[in-house]
């Protein structure tokens, strides 16, 4: 893989390694804040599109990229991450849902060339999210490797949240964009009614 350097996304620069994302209390309207408590980044679902649509913006409010669905109502499906000051595409958030286990994978937008993956904890915890009373109060906790699987960092959910709440930990994020990563974890809450 080419150097992260590739993917920076104009207008935002995360240098933290850890960040938290909240829901807000209207569905699928996301805040990212550092370490220190700073909202870096914005995002919400648009609704009443045909297609799923995520404008991002950084803690000003100013437009920093857009995730867009590849489908119509697309579950399981590609997500383009695009820069707002470029309109260059970025990477694409490829997903493969399925009951027993959730994957995301980030990749290249031209060459495809996979950079990251973020699993789902193992299939007995995704059961009983799916098919128990009340298992969707069990947190999501999502390991985020490289591309040759090696382990990067984490995004867990926290438990007894009025809104959904994200931890994200980035222990080594020398060979995968940030910025990717955070805004997955946005992405895959709203996409899934997490």
């Amino acid at each position: 893989m080419g150097n992260t350097r590739e993917y920076d996304i104009q207008g935002i620069e995360l240098v933290d390694d850890r960040y938290t994302v909240e829901q807000g209390f209207v569905r699928n309207k996301y805040k990212a804040l550092d370490a220190g408590g700073n909202t870096v980044l914005k995002g919400k679902q648009k609704m009443f599109k045909m297609k799923d649509e995520f404008p991002f913006t950084d803690g000003e409010g100013n437009e920093v990229f857009t995730v867009k669905a590849g489908g119509i109502i697309d579950v399981a499906g590609n997500y383009v991450l695009s820069d707002a000051q470029t309109g260059e595409n970025l990477v694409v958030l490829d997903n493969d849902y399925s009951l027993l286990q959730d994957t995301w994978t980030i990749r290249d937008a031209t060459t495809e060339e996979k950079l990251a993956e973020i699993n789902s904890r193992g299939a007995i915890v995704m059961l009983a999210r799916n098919i128990v009373p009340f298992g969707e109060l069990i947190p999501h906790k999502y390991e985020i490797t490289d591309a040759s699987g090696a382990h990067v960092g984490s995004i867990s959910g926290r438990l007894f949240s009025l809104r959904d709440r994200y931890d994200i930990t980035i222990d080594d994020a020398s060979s995968v964009p940030k910025e990717p990563i955070v805004a997955a974890a946005m992405v895959i809450d709203a996409i899934q009614g997490n």
